[in-house]
């Protein structure tokens, strides 16, 4: 048999696959990552953008879940504090559905489920009077009571990348756009059949999201639990409030909506609880989801939201524990992890389900198990105090960061800076180096996108199409003109 070339290899580049590579590599294990499409390319750029414990979790009794993820909440804000920000949320009161008492007593578990003290980290859940407070005017008459708590936003598909990045700096194996053909033990390892050749590890971590069950029967296995695909989608609208606030409506049928700021000039609407049926690529908002988020915005801000507003969608599908809930919403949103038998021969490690918030500690529990059969693993644990790239300053420093960045570098406007902070921290100068001028980053592709940024994110962060770097690798998609988008297509040869 040809000798063992990794430790493990890890199927799926999404926000687990990502995390495990990462916690891996820097035990000293060599580790191989592969990944059908790009990094992040499907649930892991589709969430809300948020971290948080999951406010109406508790209604379904999830407390260790909810726990888990406030605990992680703050790792993530302190691991990455150029992706991650907190954000007051604001919670409207209507007459007929969840009752005052009921969502004030859930905000005061939520505010202490954590274990830090009240108020130290993330200010406390208050009630407001909607008549004066700034959320208030964008409302419809009528609503006057509400709430306002703390939760974070993350940048989630960057959060990926710079896990990959950092496994990739610890020595990690990274293989985008490789299709895993099929997989088998042979001896004490696995031999690996892709579209781009044959790899061999000593264990294998089965990390494909949705497509796990599918993965684990291409592997020989039986999957370990029962995945239920459900579908989140998400509209995006020109700005419909300038305050910095967020929403989180409660609907009618029970369900909760969040409609957040966006890209400083748009809203986020979002999410819908589809069973998904069909394939997992590609996947979209059908029209239905959009017309029931319209409708969800427009029961409750004064202008009314209709599909003329909507400027484009997204949409990705979770894995869920089929834990025989009826509604989809309802389905569990906690892990499971599965390790076969040592009588089978070389490992297989499967992640079942979870929450992007909750990712690195799920990513590490996978690894400590892991490391029960695989001698590289022996090192602790360490990405709980590890910031990701670029990531090291204080989370109270971000906008010092941008300041400087404006200062060095004199053409960049404030909102240019502003926007390279939070996506590189103190690596923004690995691409902008030495610029004097907006020209020495070479060709401008509009919305603050250079030459320069582009061939760094091609370089050192894996872009190979213009999708991976207008909706993933940074958000300017979205501001930038049909022309523009194509313009960067065709330099980037898609």
């Amino acid at each position: 048999m040809t000798a063992t070339a990794y430790d493990i290899a890890i199927v799926g580049g999404g926000v687990n696959g990502a995390g495990i590579a990462r916690d891996a590599a820097g035990r000293g294990a060599r580790v191989l990552l592969l990944e059908a499409g790009d990094l992040a390319s499907g649930t892991s750029s589709a969430s809300t953008k948020l971290i948080h414990g999951g406010l109406r979790y508790l209604e379904y009794k999830e407390f260790a879940l909810v726990r888990e993820a406030l605990q992680e909440r703050d790792v993530i804000l302190r691991i990455a504090p150029h992706l991650a920000r907190k954000m007051r949320f604001v919670l409207p009161h209507v007459e007929g559905l969840r009752p005052r008492w009921m969502l004030r007593a859930g905000l005061f578990i939520y505010d202490h489920l954590g274990g830090f003290r009240a108020g130290r980290e993330w200010p406390n859940a208050r009630t407001v009077d909607l008549a004066t407070h700034p959320a208030g005017y964008p409302l419809r008459d009528g609503i006057s009571h509400g709430f306002e708590y703390s939760d974070g936003w993350i940048d989630d598909a960057r959060l990926v990348v710079l896990n990959v990045r950092d496994a990739a700096d610890k020595g990690a194996e990274v293989r985008t756009h490789t299709t895993l053909k099929s997989a088998r033990r042979d001896g004490a390892g696995w031999v690996l059949e892709t579209d781009a050749g044959t790899f061999h590890a000593d264990a294998l971590v089965n990390a494909a999201g949705p497509a796990a069950d599918d993965v684990a029967r291409l592997c020989g296995e039986e999957p370990a639990f029962t995945l239920r695909r459900v579908r989140g989608s998400h509209i995006i609208t020109r700005r419909l409030f300038d305050h910095g606030y967020a929403y989180i409506f409660q609907m009618p049928d029970t369900r909760i909506v969040f409609a957040i700021p966006y890209e400083r000039d748009f809203t986020l609407i979002g999410t819908t609880d589809r069973d998904h049926t069909g394939a997992l690529v590609h996947v979209s908002a059908a029209d239905d989801e959009v017309a029931y988020l319209c409708d969800a915005a427009s029961h409750y801000f004064r202008q009314p939201v209709t599909r003329d507003d909507v400027i484009t969608t997204y949409a990705g599908v979770r894995a869920l524990i089929d834990d025989g809930s009826g509604r989809p919403e309802a389905a569990t949103r906690g892990y499971r992890l599965s390790l076969s038998d040592k009588d089978r021969g070389a490992p297989l490690l499967g992640v079942w389900g979870g929450k992007i918030t909750s990712y690195r500690h799920v990513t590490e529990a996978a690894t400590n198990l892991l490391a029960q059969r695989i001698p590289a693993l022996a090192g602790a644990a360490w990405t709980a105090h590890t910031p990701l790239p670029g990531g090291d300053f204080a989370a109270d420093a971000l906008d010092d960061l941008a300041e400087t960045l404006e200062s060095e570098y004199g053409f960049l406007s404030d909102r240019e800076a502003a926007r390279i902070a939070r996506s590189y921290g103190t690596r923004a100068a690995a691409w902008l180096g030495k610029a004097k001028a907006r020209s020495d980053l070479g060709r401008d592709f509009g919305a603050g996108l250079s030459e320069a940024e582009v061939d760094y994110l091609t370089r050192e962060e894996w872009a190979m199409c213009s999708d991976d770097v207008l909706w993933r690798r940074t958000k300017l998609g979205i501001h930038m003109t049909h022309e523009q988008r194509a313009a960067l297509a065709d330099y980037m040869g898609g």
